[in-house]
């Protein structure tokens, strides 16, 4: 799964998870598209927007998208 991670410079970054995410764990493994790992603290609460697939980018119809959240309007 690819998820969006609030960055200070571009607003939001693309990110692919790439170890499972278990309740309780402080930590989320993802691999930015750049190629950076990182160790995303994150809040059980609150996990990060998931990103649209690729087919569904350029989408005309904002509803048609499968995850409707600010990143994925700004990336659309």
């Amino acid at each position: 799964n690819r998820v969006w991670i609030p960055d200070n410079e571009e607003v939001w970054q693309s990110a692919e998870i790439t170890k499972n995410y278990e309740a309780g764990d402080r930590f989320l493994h993802v691999q930015l598209e750049d190629g950076t790992e990182l160790n995303y603290p994150v809040d059980p609460a609150a996990l990060p927007p998931l990103r649209n697939p690729d087919i569904l980018v350029g989408e005309n119809d904002l509803t048609a998208l499968s995850y409707l959240h600010e990143p994925a309007v700004l990336h659309n």
